[in-house]
């Protein structure tokens, strides 16, 4: 059944807080013998944390994008739109296309998205937290009608060649459950400047999605994401060297972890902050601070599909599909003004980037044509 924006709305009014859940019906998925005509040939098996860094990173005059913590986790951060802009003016716009590198895998056979929304009273400081109203409908929406609508689309022409079958993204799949999780934050583990007294770090938000994933039965899986969402004024750096941070260095950044046997693919999605997490001109359809957690959500969603372990789609100079168009809108076709929006979902106008198309060698809308 269609799920329509206000069931949406009203699951959120009901459900809020608590945890929500709709079945999704899986696509069928066709193994493919072949690669696309004209596709480049694949790259040698590497990881993005095997890429050197680039003199502009390793100066410190821009940021690293991929990061190792001490225990060896690799997350890959979604620059803000002042560090994009400094890694295009020191020359690391991309180097298109992306390549698929010998071995890695993408997200299958469909994509069960999981929306964690960490919610406590107050942050370490004392100070009250909170979402606000409409901050879940962008956000569901994202997670729910994502798949199958034109940016998701996108992705349909990467692949994996695993035991010598290559297999190919479906747009399917969508949003199986999210959470309202009211427990308090820890002690904050790092300290960043613009969220001083109220920093969690990487580890400490690995450790709150395998709770929540025990507290509701969830497993991980090649075919799961888990958006783990924090609430206004909590910040978060990737580990207590305070090197790379929410709003200074990143807006949300993909990683994974084992746990059971499994990966457990996952996003970092701190608050949508219009002061460091919204470019010029960006518009919010639907909530002032929702519309930029969901544009960011949907950069981490692509590059998890087609990138789930950081092994698989990526260019020469640590870009994957979603930071060749980083805070890249195009043209708004839909609504007018501030309501302006690139997508039109089931009635719903969103404003999100733009992705990388190895086809048509550009950043699109939709696709692939």
């Amino acid at each position: 059944m269609k799920k329509t924006a206000s069931m949406i709305a009203a699951a959120v009014c009901i459900a809020w807080p608590g945890t929500f859940a709709w079945a999704q019906t899986p696509g069928v998925q066709l193994p493919h013998g072949n690669v696309f005509p004209g596709a480049a040939p694949p790259a040698p098996a590497m990881s993005l944390k095997n890429i050197p860094p680039h003199p502009a990173e390793s100066s410190g005059l821009v940021p690293k994008m991929t990061h190792v913590s001490p225990s060896g986790t690799v997350a890959h951060m979604m620059p803000t739109p002042h560090v994009a802009a400094a890694r295009r003016a020191a020359g690391l716009v991309g180097t298109p296309p992306l390549l698929y590198h010998t071995g890695g895998s993408i997200m299958l056979p469909h994509v069960q998205v999981f929306n964690i929304y960490w919610k406590p009273a107050t942050l370490q400081t004392g100070t009250p937290t909170t979402f606000g109203p409409t901050y879940g409908l962008p956000t569901l929406i994202m997670g729910a009608w994502m798949q199958g609508h034109g940016t998701m689309n996108i992705a349909t022409q990467y692949f994996q060649t695993i035991a010598g079958t290559t297999t190919y993204f479906q747009s399917a799949g969508g949003l199986t459950a999210f959470v309202v999780d009211t427990g308090p934050y820890p002690a904050s583990g790092c300290t960043d400047t613009l969220t001083p007294g109220n920093c969690i770090t990487d580890a400490q938000i690995q450790a709150k999605i395998a709770a929540v994933m025990a507290a509701n039965g969830w497993t991980g899986g090649m075919n799961k994401i888990f958006m783990l969402y924090t609430s206004q004024g909590e910040g978060s750096c990737f580990d207590s060297t305070n090197i790379s941070c929410a709003y200074t260095q990143y807006c949300a950044y993909h990683s994974f972890f084992p746990s059971g046997g499994q990966n457990v693919i996952y996003a970092n999605i701190p608050f949508g902050d219009p002061n460091h997490c919204q470019q010029t001109g960006q518009t919010t359809p639907n909530s002032a601070n929702g519309d930029l957690a969901a544009n960011v959500a949907s950069h981490e969603i692509m590059e998890a599909v087609t990138d789930p372990l950081l092994d698989a789609w990526f260019d020469s100079t640590n870009n994957e599909i979603g930071d060749l168009c980083n805070f890249n809108f195009g043209v708004n076709t839909w609504g007018t003004g501030a309501g302006a929006g690139n997508q039109m979902w089931n009635g719903v106008i969103l404003e999100i980037q733009q992705e990388w198309d190895n086809h048509a060698n550009a950043c699109v809308q939709v696709g692939p044509q």
